[in-house]
């Protein structure tokens, strides 16, 4: 007789997922040529990217720990939803590291705008799949409207990042800020 699915396995894969996420963030990063703080400093938008990118993965993987506690089993949709998820999150170091070779052109820029925008679309099926299908009394308004809020303001920023104005990478800090 099988035994149903409990979600602890589902939590460590996807925090080996986060952890080598991290990881492979960090391996982009080069030492300059020259050994002078003026040298470290011409790399300010490879730093810059990977500081955002730093915070933002260590945010989604914070408000995925804390979504997984409403988990009680681990159903096929719940998996699928967590990997589609763990993709979306895949694709900030590519879009990190294409936005801090090109010294944040408008089109790398707006391409991890699109990832972080993707990062909240797949976060809201996570919301819907373990929170909005509980009884209404047994979450509290915050978690399971805070998604929606994040995900309309990181749209808004992803539409201004083109432009290259700094109010749409604000718009998306306070998006994330909101998830939390």
């Amino acid at each position: 007789m099988l035994r149903i699915a409990t979600p602890d396995r589902l939590s460590a894969f996807s925090d080996g997922v986060f952890a080598v996420l991290i990881t492979v963030l960090v391996l982009d990063l080069r030492p300059p040529e020259l050994p002078t703080f003026k040298a470290l400093l011409f790399l300010w938008p490879t730093w810059l990217s990977y500081a955002v990118s730093y915070v933002f993965i260590a945010i989604v993987w914070a408000n995925h720990h804390h979504l997984m506690r409403y988990a009680t089993t681990a159903t096929p949709r719940l998996m699928w939803f967590n990997f589609a998820h763990l993709f979306s999150v895949s694709l900030l170091p590519l879009s990190t590291a294409w936005m801090a070779v090109s010294e944040l052109a408008p089109q790398p820029v707006s391409f991890y705008a699109a990832v972080f925008f993707l990062v909240n679309v797949t976060y809201i099926f996570l919301i819907w799949e373990l929170v909005d299908r509980r009884p209404v009394h047994d979450v509290p308004p915050k978690v399971s409207f805070g998604g929606r809020v994040a995900l309309d303001k990181g749209f808004a920023g992803s539409l201004r990042s083109p432009i290259r104005d700094m109010s749409g990478a604000a718009r998306f800090a306070r998006g994330v800020r909101e998830r939390i």
